[in-house]
């Protein structure tokens, strides 16, 4: 897949894959943690022929700029960048798809883009809802231990591990990420070599240092801290899809309950027998319902 630099209005640039007829509806996918745009590598094949694909390298990411500054990378940061970037490419309108921490600003560009009219539609794969997440943190043993590894991203006593060795360090520390078999060589050979770019494993963990998701330790209370109230989003009425691996070991299940409370038009579409990468462990099934779904929408 070929990429183009596209320069955003902010000053940040971006390495883009805009792949399918120019004058066809526009898919834009945002990749999650800790990929790229090849994340989407069996989609963009897939839909080329008949949508428009528009796939980032997202701020922090690979050969896109790189701030090292922490705040660069607070959530309507890189929500402002979708948009930028949709105006550069002269897309008024688009559907935009995501997954993990692609997923996570995806619910804030559909959100932001309903009101504004520019989102149409919005898939998401294993990213929860913001309002479900912060509440699972809190009350979900599962998701706390599953996601304290957060805490060991944001803890900058780990900072001299990733720039001795790289970020595949922190992950082998804090996640153990490593499943070869479940990636083709080719693939994790090329994710093993971005990862040793410190500027970039810097802007990745720069992500998760911005967020003001709240995790709490282990042996805090799972309750509610007192007077804690969800996020005051609005309901989500555009034509929704979500996209769960339900073997997804750092996001249960649960994350899917009370869904159907804030989305209006839901779909969601369960994938067993899958880990957390969805969209290139099952890509079969992530295509399917996508076809599906954008067929009954479009």
């Amino acid at each position: 897949m070929e990429q183009k630099r596209v320069t955003l209005a902010n000053g940040i640039e971006l390495d883009v894959v805009d792949a399918g007829p120019r004058d066809a509806p526009a898919l834009v996918f945002l990749h999650g943690f800790p990929e790229s745009h090849r994340t989407w590598r069996h989609q963009i094949a897939h839909f080329a022929d008949r949508y428009r694909c528009i796939a980032p390298d997202q701020r922090g990411y690979r050969g896109s700029s790189k701030p090292q500054e922490v705040e660069a990378y607070t959530p309507d940061k890189l929500i402002g960048d979708v948009f930028l970037l949709a105006e550069a490419l002269g897309v008024e309108t688009f559907t935009v798809v995501g997954h993990d921490w692609g997923g996570a600003i995806a619910w804030g560009t559909a959100l932001a883009g309903q009101a504004n009219g520019r989102v149409t539609r919005a898939v998401v794969a294993n990213a929860p809802h913001p309002a479900i997440f912060q509440k699972l943190l809190y009350t979900n043993e599962h998701q706390r231990k599953s996601s304290q590894y957060m805490r060991g991203f944001r803890d900058p006593a780990n900072d001299a591990l990733v720039r001795e060795h790289g970020l595949a360090a922190i992950l082998m520390q804090e996640i153990k990420w490593d499943r070869p078999s479940e990636m083709e060589a080719e693939e994790r050979e090329a994710l093993l070599k971005d990862w040793q770019d410190r500027d970039a494993a810097f802007g990745m963990l720069n992500w998760y240092r911005a967020s003001p998701i709240d995790v709490p330790p282990l042996d805090a209370p799972y309750a509610l801290p007192e007077g804690w109230t969800p996020p005051p989003l609005p309901k989500l009425t555009i034509p929704t899809l979500v996209i769960w691996a339900m073997d997804d070991l750092a996001l249960p299940p649960e994350n899917l309950e009370g869904m159907d409370e804030l989305i209006e038009d839901l779909t969601i579409a369960e994938v067993p027998d899958c880990g957390h990468f969805v969209p290139w462990e099952a890509p079969g099934e992530v295509n399917a319902a996508m076809d599906a779904f954008l067929d009954r929408t479009g």
